[in-house]
Formats: structure tokens, sequence, C-alpha cells
């Protein structure tokens, strides 16, 4: 069902070159089609294999499909009536659990979905294979690299200070493309809830490919959805529940900085670097890089800070205390140069964790009905 009337011709004359889909209820969200790319078209020397962002597996279908594309908010999400909507000059929500962020954007219907992991590095690479790197509200209201432009006000603290600014009201270059028709406010604003991937004790987890996009599959703590990653072959993995899977790629901690790696000898509750300072020891085989890589979890052997734009943060927890960690993409209104696409963080955020800092963005896929 579909409800076209003059607000959706205001919608869609806001977002030329974009794409208005209608939730089960016949409400529309506007949103951005990227079409599927293979890893080759966006890392050096990369498999010549679709970018997991396009593999999923149906909860009723043995065998994994390539989506053709995946759709993202245009806009960081915004609650209505139970649901996700992406939207244009809203504040967007923020002060929610990652359970009730999911639980609004599955509730649309059928391939409406928390924007995944796997989807937040296949637009991070996305933008670094075309040279583009979003800026955003990073820096109450602006970024911190530009002065002469900011976004419109839509929240401020107590000192008068910008925080969240309306959806979509920034400059040009807070595009992903740079242009009118890309995905605004992925560097800053609000954080985003990343769906489809977490730590267990440091072991990183995920819905395989991006399962995640599909709400069938579960995602509870004690799912066996969740996936480790085998640092020899860079297959999915059934963890063994404590975060110490024989051979799984868990994050250490070497000279204060996050290294990846299968046995933890430093834990730290906070450990951070940027993407291309984040090490490999010996044991992660080229297919396990890949695949972190996809993720938006490690930078290319040899990349330098201003091959990612010289900036975007990764923070892990990898102690015993920290028994699942969530993560959350791009940064908010005051990390400055740490936030970014490439921007994730998984520290403190357990599912009971709200923040007027943490929001989360719609995404679509359309999944095969059988």
């Amino acid at each position: 069902m579909q409800n076209f009337d003059v607000a959706d011709l205001a919608l869609q004359a806001v977002a030329p070159g974009n794409k208005l889909l209608y939730d089960d209820k016949g409400l529309p969200s506007v949103m951005v089609y990227i079409p599927k790319f293979k890893l080759s078209d966006v890392l050096v020397n990369g498999p010549d294999t679709y970018h997991p962002a396009f593999i999923i597996k149906c909860h009723n279908n043995p065998d994994p499909f390539i989506a053709d594309g995946i759709y993202i908010g245009k806009y960081q999400s915004v609650v209505e009536g139970g649901r996700a909507y992406s939207l244009p000059g809203r504040d967007p929500a923020s002060g929610l659990t990652w359970d009730a962020a999911r639980g609004y954007c599955d509730a649309k219907g059928a391939g409406w979905h928390m924007m995944t992991k796997a989807e937040w590095g296949m637009i991070a690479l996305w933008c670094k294979a075309h040279g583009v790197f979003p800026k955003g509200n990073n820096n109450y209201g602006k970024d911190s690299t530009e002065t002469a432009f900011q976004a419109i006000p839509a929240t401020y603290d107590g000192d008068g200070k910008t925080l969240h600014v309306l959806t979509g009201t920034g400059p040009l270059t807070w595009s992903h493309d740079g242009t009118m028709k890309g995905i605004w406010d992925l560097n800053g604003n609000v954080s985003e809830w990343e769906n489809g991937y977490r730590t267990v004790c440091g072991e990183l987890q995920f819905l395989s490919n991006n399962n995640a996009a599909d709400k069938n599959h579960s995602q509870t703590a004690d799912s066996s959805e969740w996936k480790a990653l085998d640092a020899s072959t860079g297959e999915f993995i059934t963890p063994n529940g404590s975060g110490t899977t024989t051979n799984s790629v868990k994050v250490d901690c070497v000279s204060n900085k996050p290294q990846y790696a299968i046995t933890i000898t430093t834990q730290k509750d906070s450990s951070n670097a940027k993407i291309n300072e984040i090490t490999c020891s010996e044991d992660i085989s080229d297919a396990a890089k890949y695949v972190l890589r996809a993720y938006g979890l490690l930078g290319e052997d040899g990349a330098t800070a201003s091959d990612y734009g010289d900036g975007d943060n990764l923070y892990f927890n990898n102690t015993e205390a920290a028994t699942e960690r969530l993560a959350y993409g791009g940064g908010y209104c005051s990390h400055t140069t740490s936030a970014g696409v490439f921007c994730s963080n998984g520290v403190n955020n357990t599912r009971s964790v709200v923040s007027a800092n943490i929001g989360f963005r719609l995404a679509y896929a359309d999944l095969p009905t059988a």
C-alpha cells in the first residue's frame, strides 16, 4: 500500500535522484541505492567476490543470494508511531538501546533493518576507493576541518553549544559521495548503532556476511547466529561462548593499540587507534584480513592516515568483563577528527546502554519471498 501525496512530492523535491521507499503502512522514507560491487573494486588486490554487504542468507532459504544493491537511509533515523523513518530536517532519534533501535526498523516489514556493520564497511570502502571522505557535525554543529559551513541546530548543551543538527542540513561535503544524491551525516551528529556485529571478551563476532539484513535472524545475546572469524581460513565459525574460541580473530592490545591475533596477551578496557594503525599478528591470514577490511575493521598494508581521510578511530574492550559489547559507528558531535565513516566504538556499549549521543540508521534489502 502506498499513500502518495503532496508531502511525498515535497520529499522527492528535497532529495532528487533518490528513492522514496514505502513501508507496509504506506509511509515513505528517503533512501539511497548502492548497487552491488566486488571487493576487487574497492581493495588493492582484493578478491573477485562480491562485498559481503550484498550476500544475504534469508531465514527461509538454505542458500545465500546476491542482492543487486542495498538501500541506505539518506538521513539518520527518526521514530514515529513505533517505526523508523529516513526524513530530512529532523532531530535524529537518540537515547535508545540497540534492541529498541533495531526493533523500530524491523517493525516496518520485510527487508527493512537497522544498518549493518557489513553495510558500514561497504560504504566506507566505496568512499575510500573514490577519494571522498564525508565530513559532518563532529565539532558542535560543524566539521572540525571546516570553518565556513554549519548545519541547522536541533539541540543545545547547557552552554549553548550545538549538539544535534537537523538531518541533511549540512553542506555537500557532508554527503558520502559529495553530491545531492548521497547519504548524509555518516560523520558525527549522533553515533549510529551497528547491526550484526559485536565483540565477546575481545573476540570479534558477526552474523555471517549480511544476514543481519533479514530481521528473522536472531541476534539475542545467546543466539547461535553469532559467528567468530577463523584466523586461518577467513571463514565464519561457531564460537565457544566465552570469547576464547580456538583460532578465532580476537583484539589484543600491543603498545596500547589494537592488534588482531588469536590470543589475547594484554587486556585493556579501552584501546583505540586510527584504522591504518591497527596491526595483525602473524597468525592472521590474508583471507581473514580481507574479511576484516570488508567490514571496515582493518586498513590495507602500507596505508597512511591520509588514505583514510586523516581521521576515524576504532575503539575496543577486550577484558573478561566485556562479555558482550555492541558497537556504534560514525562518531558524534564532539568527536572531531576521531569521527568519520570508518569510526567504530565498542568499548562500553552493552544492550542496556542509552545515550543522547547514539542513534541509528534505517536500511532496506529487497529479499526474496521464497
